[in-house]
């Protein structure tokens, strides 16, 4: 069985991702949380890349890229891990 990353779960890791490199323009750990029935690990460290978004309220750096240096995630379910087809380019990529 393979566990299928959809758009959910790929917004949902960049969300989680993105809280927890906050304002650092390096990142190394690992970030877990349930999903769909499923227990996710990212494990990863990554260069950040920003850049500087200007509205009304002012500007704001947002992150616009992550390049990976190594990265693993892994999907638990009930019967176990369960390999999945995690992507980072389709992460880095807006999913």
């Amino acid at each position: 069985m393979l566990y299928t990353v959809t758009p959910a779960l790929y917004e949902e890791t960049f969300s989680r991702l993105a809280e927890a490199i906050g304002d650092r323009n390096y990142f190394s750990g690992t970030v877990t949380f349930a999903f769909g029935g499923a227990t996710c690990r990212l494990t990863t460290s990554v260069i950040v890349y920003r850049r500087t978004e200007s509205l009304p309220e002012g500007d704001f750096e947002v992150i616009d890229d992550l390049v990976p240096v190594w990265w693993e995630f892994h999907t638990e379910t009930d019967e176990g891990e369960v390999p999945n087809d995690f992507s980072f380019s389709h992460l880095r990529n807006g999913f």
